[in-house]
């Protein structure tokens, strides 16, 4: 065994390299069961970001089903999900370039089903979302969001489209700003959804509504079921039997529940709560598709849930409500498909690379169909995830992964304490989790610590925890990221004086605002962040454009709190470095966004970088922007911090320095 070498954290040298994340890394994403096939999707940055279909079938065969140059992703909202749907072999698909739906047969290329109307509104003038199959009828259910209106708002509708003629789209839903979630009743004569509408998100308040499909395709009148204003539902499916399930946050806790109606019940309608537990079994639905529960049987739901930020898998009687725990060496479970005597999920773990695994419900037994990285990486380089509370403003406690850096080639010299980066999560309705993460995994194996923070207003610790952000966006983050900081400071575990923090997106005005308000961080990486509130409140897309209303106050009737918690309005506060990453055709965060902020920083004097990409949009799926990231933002720190890589990396133009 060689000895390790005494090194300053910083400069160890790593087999975790950028071009290794880069070159062996895809990123699974949908999962869709037809008959015995196992179809899902895949984001590979090796082919520019492509989104492909791939199936696998009973013999054990992994094939692309959808040919190059076609890109299985949706527009709708902006942050897509729900791109493809599969029945009896055939595919229907949302491709990117046109947004038009297409319809593959096993021998045929992908045909167009729905109209060209790209030339109309740049990123497509109609797209689709969220497709379910109306056998009965020839025809497919979706969400349609159609721009064609000019410069108004696009309008969100529930349709069904012609599988014989696409001309032919009917509105079946309208009149709400947001719908999702179309599902068939298993004998075809009822459609359940759920909508919306501004000022709520998502996880703010929906309503679950349910119509009969009348002879001629259209919808009877629609009774809302559950669901309101305060109430978030997810995830609506119909059991084998006709019993209408949903995941309801009305007790604060996301759980499982049944609408029970006359017809199919026989008893007085209501709802029933299936699984009273405190712990979530539903998600911020930033993206369409999601799914944590199917049918096994009529009376038995397989399911997952999350507690204390890890997912549990488990098994739930419908007859007794009895839940039975289910180990996997799995502690994030996304993207469940239920069928008879099997699931398949998208499986992380600390130590593992993501995977969609299938698991024989008789026997327990895993089988992994498709890893997200084939690299075999000693768990000697790997730094072990540790969940950790810790005090936060008002008495409280905030969550939170903690990584310390880990190299078996390498020990720091006595004394010396690592430098830490924070990382605050995008969203900023969302959650990190323990899942293996090689961009992670990156630093630590180079000598940094890093804890990743879910802040007062992340999800999976029920609603109350998520209300904590509620009018107080850009104070509860930065206070729990600052804190966790300190408090891991204080604990020893990292150098109080070389503490960075790093986010993107709703992370990144998180990472800003803690820059600008708080005296903590020497340094910091913001990825296509907010600077000036007001600039997203009047320049952002449908979806999140009264977002900001539960999280700051209504616009512009609180215009005073948009400017006192805009970074760009207080540069003279930030007296550390900062590097900026940013796409240059992002419409959710759009380039202004950065580029106000670093012209102010250039200004002053400060350290600055900025780092933009043609043809990326809010996030980045090249392997080379990817990769030129990754190890700019390290390059970036070793000039802030003083230390030296251990292997050479491409410099970053740094102003004032």
């Amino acid at each position: 065994m060689t000895k390790a070498q005494i090194a300053p954290y910083g400069s160890w040298k790593s087999p975790i390299t950028a071009d290794l994340i880069v070159a062996g890394t895809i990123g699974l994403g949908q999962i869709v069961l037809d008959g015995e096939d196992v179809y899902w999707s895949e984001g590979r940055p090796s082919e520019g970001g492509r989104n492909a279909i791939a199936r696998r079938t009973p013999d054990g065969q992994i094939s692309d089903v959808t040919p190059s140059p076609f890109n299985a992703r949706t527009r709708v909202h902006e942050y897509g999900g729900g791109a493809f749907t599969v029945k009896d072999g055939t595919i229907y698909f949302s491709n990117f370039a046109d947004q038009r739906l297409y319809k593959q047969t096993p021998d045929t290329e992908p045909q167009p089903l729905t109209p060209d109307f790209s030339l109309l509104s740049q990123g497509g003038a109609r797209r689709y979302a969220d497709a379910v199959v109306d056998s009965q009828r020839q025809r497919i259910i979706c969400v349609l969001e159609d721009h064609t209106n000019g410069g108004h708002e696009p309008v969100n509708t529930l349709v069904s489209i012609s599988l014989d003629n696409g001309e032919d789209i009917k509105v079946l839903a309208s009149g709400s700003d947001f719908y999702s979630s179309p599902r068939l009743s298993p004998d075809g004569s009822q459609l359940a959804w759920l909508s919306w509408n501004h000022p709520n998100m998502p996880w703010d308040g929906t309503q679950l509504w349910v119509a009969q499909i009348q002879d001629d395709g259209s919808l009877d009148e629609a009774k809302c079921v559950a669901g309101g204003v305060n109430e978030s539902i997810f995830q609506p499916e119909w059991s084998p039997d006709g019993v209408l399930y949903f995941v309801s946050d009305r007790t604060n806790w996301w759980n499982l529940y049944r609408w029970l109606s006359p017809r199919s019940s026989g008893e007085i309608e209501g709802v029933d709560p299936v699984c009273p537990l405190e712990a979530e079994f539903g998600l911020p639905q930033w993206v369409f598709g999601m799914s944590t529960y199917g049918f096994e049987s009529s009376d038995r739901i397989i399911c997952t849930y999350t507690q204390k930020g890890n997912w549990q898998l488990a098994s739930l009687d419908l007859k007794t409500k009895q839940l039975e725990a289910i180990e996997t060496p799995y502690t994030d479970i996304l993207s469940l498909q239920v069928a008879n005597g099997r699931v398949v999920f998208i499986g992380g773990s600390a130590t593992q690379p993501t995977a969609i695994v299938q698991m024989d419900l008789a026997t327990r037994h895993i089988e992994v169909l498709r890893q997200s990285s084939e690299l075999e990486i000693d768990k000697g380089y790997l730094s072990t995830p540790q969940a950790i509370a810790f005090p936060t403003e008002n008495h409280l406690t905030a969550y939170a992964f903690f990584y310390p850096p880990n190299n078996k080639d390498y020990i720091a010299p006595t004394g010396e304490k690592p430098p830490l980066i924070v990382k605050s999560h995008g969203g900023p309705t969302a959650a990190t989790s323990s899942a293996f993460n090689l961009k992670i995994q990156y630093w630590t194996s180079r000598g940094f610590a890093f804890v990743d923070v879910n802040y007062g207003g992340s999800t999976g610790y029920g609603r109350n925890y998520r209300q904590r952000l509620k009018d107080n966006w850009g104070i509860v983050d930065v206070d729990d990221c600052a804190n966790v900081a300190k408090y891991l400071a204080q604990e020893g575990l990292v150098d109080g004086d070389r503490l960075a923090i790093a986010g993107g997106s709703a992370g990144g005005y998180t990472t800003l605002a803690a820059l600008t308000f708080r005296d903590v961080f020497k340094a910091g990486a913001s990825y296509y962040g907010v600077s000036d509130l007001e600039a997203l409140a009047t320049d952002t897309h449908k979806f999140e454009s009264r977002y900001l209303d539960g999280l700051i106050g209504p616009y512009p009737e609180r215009k005073d709190l948009y400017e006192q918690r805009s970074p760009l309005h207080f540069t003279d506060q930030l007296s550390c470095p900062v590097i900026f990453f940013q796409g240059l055709e992002d419409k959710v965060v759009p380039p202004n966004q950065a580029e106000m902020m670093v012209d102010a920083l250039k200004a002053k004097g400060l350290p600055v970088a900025y780092v933009a990409y043609e043809g990326e949009q809010h996030g980045f799926r090249r392997a080379e922007n990817i990769k030129r990231t990754l190890d700019g933002e390290f390059y970036f720190y070793s000039r802030v911090f003083g230390f030296e890589p251990a292997e050479s990396v491409e410099p970053v133009p740094i102003d004032n320095l």
